[in-house]
């Protein structure tokens, strides 16, 4: 909830300043002369001038256009057909489509004190073209440049288990830190993404031997457990052959078949030390 409010407030503070900008400037009386006589000269030279005239933009463009600096009707032209003034008027061209680009590797401390590389990837589009030519001089530079310094900032108040393992929240702080910034300039950073996250050779080889130990003692505590219930099932076995000496006797047969499928040429035959006692003895 106030992650909504918080954008709402951003909202209206954006709309503002772009109302406030909104407040046309007067050209004066040497501006209307100087734009009155463009007119006469294009319909003057009517065929030549109509080239120069007539522009086109495509679907996914608009065209801001500036009459002797200002920007005419505060509002983009376009799609299609639209004209302009010779000597007076130039325009230029804002692309709406989807931009990806790839944030380079930055090399940073995490909060623990570890050294780590990451890349990312940012996907923006322009939804004002007054404000992403009249705020800023090179939009897509300028956010490129921020995103880099954003991923320094966000990243570095991280632990290292909280990279590796929590990037969808990261990815979401990154993405509303773009937004704020680039609101101002007409700039909607649709998603941020983390590529990839190298570590130092040492520090993997520490990891895979934590990881390796941790193992091994996971597998020594299941071995000891089957000990122990391998212990307590010869108990039990031991009770019941004491109950029925006959059973000791077929337990003896049953050994000896097995001995004898398993390797036929090696036959042991176990002597009972009761019979040795009574050699003894007498």
């Amino acid at each position: 909830m106030t992650s909504v409010v918080k954008i709402q407030e951003r909202d209206t503070a954006s709309s503002t300043h772009i109302i406030e900008d909104d407040k046309p400037s007067p050209m004066g009386c040497f501006g209307w002369i100087i734009v009155i006589i463009s007119v006469i000269v294009a319909i003057g030279l009517f065929p030549i001038t109509f080239f120069m005239c007539v522009k086109i933009v495509q679907e996914y463009e608009r065209a801001v256009i500036f009459r002797l600096g200002l920007i005419v009707d505060r509002k983009p032209k376009g799609p299609g057909i639209f004209f302009v003034l010779p000597c007076t008027d130039t325009f230029r061209r804002v692309d709406l489509r989807t931009v990806s680009f790839d944030i380079p590797a930055q090399e940073f401390l995490t909060k623990d004190s570890v050294t780590v590389n990451v890349d990312g990837v940012v996907y923006f589009r322009v939804f004002d073209p007054i404000c992403s030519v009249a705020n800023v001089s090179n939009a897509d530079h300028s956010t490129r440049l921020l995103a880099q310094t954003t991923l320094r900032n966000v990243l570095g108040t991280k632990n290292l288990s909280e990279l590796l393992s929590d990037r969808e929240s990261i990815s979401y702080c990154m993405q509303n830190a773009l937004e704020e910034a680039t609101a101002e300039w007409g700039i909607k950073v649709e998603r941020v993404e983390i590529k990839d996250v190298k570590l130092p050779l040492q520090l993997q080889r520490a990891m895979a031997a934590e990881a390796e130990a941790s193992r091994e003692a996971r597998a020594k505590v299941i071995a000891a457990e089957g000990e122990v219930n391998a212990s307590r099932a010869l108990k039990e076995a031991s009770l019941v052959i004491a109950e029925s000496p006959s059973a000791l006797q077929l337990r003896y047969l049953q050994t000896l078949n097995t001995i004898a499928a398993e390797k036929n040429s090696t036959i042991i035959f176990p002597v009972p030390i009761d019979i040795i006692q009574n050699f003894i003895s007498k």
